[in-house]
């Protein structure tokens, strides 16, 4: 893949699974990455230093992407300690403990929302106002973490965390469309069911391997394998791709 020297990348949801594979992937592809974490400090530490390790610059920060005071804050710090602001990989999400929609925890279905769809907004205007040549930015790529419980729809698993994923591909197909001519990609990228500590938060730390003969690949996917996809959606190979929707899944 052809480096993409200069970049500056804020990978929310950065301390974990696919969010660190990706800052360590991108570290490996030319970009200074900002690690945003919402709790664990020392983790997200553990993968700046992967980034440094890697020859780049990096910094962890800390934020709720569902608030907005905070999200201004990530991408401050990220230009002021990193440089402008050229790319943005919308990781953080959250799923609530697997079970019947019946009996799903309103307030658990509000904090869903509130992270997968109202942090994924904010982040991209933010991203939007930092990347879009409209504003008198560089230009740049975002790429929208999803899912393909999207168009699966999760049954009596998370129907309200697949709800929330539908809609982040819908603003992906939206905002392509918006900030294209702006010089801003913007698309999309749908994991299967990965290998991530994700399971545990749900309550079934052995799901991935539970539901394998589910996926015609007939394993979970590792996060390493949604990063590529991630990293080459940022690349200058991918610079005609916009508005793409792009299924890591295994077949599924």
């Amino acid at each position: 893949m052809e480096e993409s020297a200069g970049r500056v990348t804020v990978v929310t949801g950065g301390s974990r699974g696919i969010g660190a594979a990706t800052a360590v992937r991108l570290a490996r592809a030319g970009h200074d990455v900002a690690i945003g974490y919402v709790r664990d400090g020392e983790a997200a530490e553990r993968v700046a230093e992967r980034v440094r390790e890697a020859g780049r610059r990096a910094v962890a920060l800390r934020v709720d992407v569902s608030a907005e005071a905070e999200v201004d804050h990530l991408f401050e710090a990220a230009a002021e300690r990193l440089g402008p602001v050229t790319g943005l990989v919308n990781n953080a999400a959250v799923t609530g403990l697997l079970g019947p929609f019946a009996e799903t925890d309103p307030a658990a279905m509000r904090r869903v929302v509130e992270v997968n769809l109202v942090g994924a907004l904010l982040c991209a205007r933010r991203a939007a106002r930092e990347m879009s040549t409209r504003y008198g930015g560089p230009g740049g790529a975002l790429v929208n973490v999803s899912s393909a419980a999207a168009t699966l729809g999760s049954p009596g698993e998370y129907v309200h965390y697949a709800a929330t994923k539908a809609a982040v591909d819908a603003m992906t197909v939206g905002l392509a469309k918006e900030l294209g001519p702006d010089g801003v990609r913007v698309n999309s990228v749908q994991p299967g069911t990965t290998l991530t500590e994700m399971h545990a938060t749900m309550g079934d730390p052995d799901r991935p391997w539970r539901v394998a003969d589910r996926v015609p690949l007939r394993r979970p996917g590792r996060p390493e394998e949604i990063a590529h996809a991630i990293a080459w959606l940022l690349s200058p190979e991918a610079s005609y791709t916009n508005g793409a929707v792009l299924r890591v899944a295994g077949g599924l």
